[in-house]
């Protein structure tokens, strides 16, 4: 996936959870929007390196957007606007093999959880092939710790939901795929964050053992894009 043109500078802080302010190579510093609800744990420190794009948007309050962040192994990708992106790519592509071989993609896919209150949301459903349709949930992951990348950054109610509808999926003869999008080069696995939110990595152990797929799936990063590197294992 071609990212929109880059600038480079440094990130000083950030804070309130959707600012970053960032010193760019002219010595000025701009306020830049952070597309970002997590803690970004290990995903950003001042004065490390960043990449940020401009949008000429006149109904934005901030033009810029923080991009990624440079930890000393490469980028971080803190947009997590950009990660469905890059995974619309690769299921079209048919670069996820246990995905691979649905002609029809759907995103943004609503859904009602019995037992949960409203609608619910997954990021694709794959469709048409001779075999169960797939429900698809994304989430972008950037904390590493002991080697492994791991979700959630942060106690997370919402990301359950998600768990218990891809179980629901599976109840109705469908596939439910939770699919953990890598979004840094260090870690060579995949593990729960059981330490933050350990009710999560309870409830993923859960759903895996009752028939979810999990999978992990790399993301690098180019000079100018992102794109799908290939899976590595997943410890729940």
């Amino acid at each position: 996936m071609q990212l929109p043109p880059l600038t480079r500078g440094r990130i000083l802080s950030r804070y309130k959870r959707f600012f970053a302010d960032v010193a760019l190579d002219d010595g000025s510093v701009i306020t830049a929007h952070c597309p970002n609800t997590g803690r970004m744990t290990g995903c950003w420190q001042p004065d490390a390196p960043a990449e940020i794009s401009f949008s000429d948007n006149p109904k934005r309050k901030l033009p810029w957007t923080l991009e990624r962040v440079d930890m000393g192994q490469g980028w971080v990708g803190v947009n997590t606007a950009r990660t469905n992106a890059v995974v619309a790519e690769s299921l079209e592509a048919g670069w996820i093999p246990p995905l691979a071989g649905y002609p029809q993609i759907r995103r943004e896919v609503k859904f009602d959880i019995p037992g949960h209150n409203g609608s619910s949301r997954l990021d694709f459903m794959l469709a048409g092939a001779k075999q169960p349709d797939v429900l698809i949930e994304v989430k972008n992951v950037t904390l590493w710790e002991a080697g492994c990348l791991r979700f959630p950054d942060a106690v997370s109610v919402r990301a359950r939901k998600h768990l218990d509808g891809l179980l629901w999926a599976v109840e109705q003869g469908m596939r439910g795929v939770i699919l953990f999008a890598l979004n840094r080069s260090e870690g060579e696995c995949f593990a729960p964050a059981d330490e933050i939110d350990p009710l999560y990595a309870k409830r993923l152990a859960e759903v895996i053992e009752r028939g979810v797929e999990a999978y992990a799936l790399r993301i690098n990063h180019t000079d100018d894009g992102m794109l799908a590197r290939g899976l590595v294992p997943v410890r729940p």
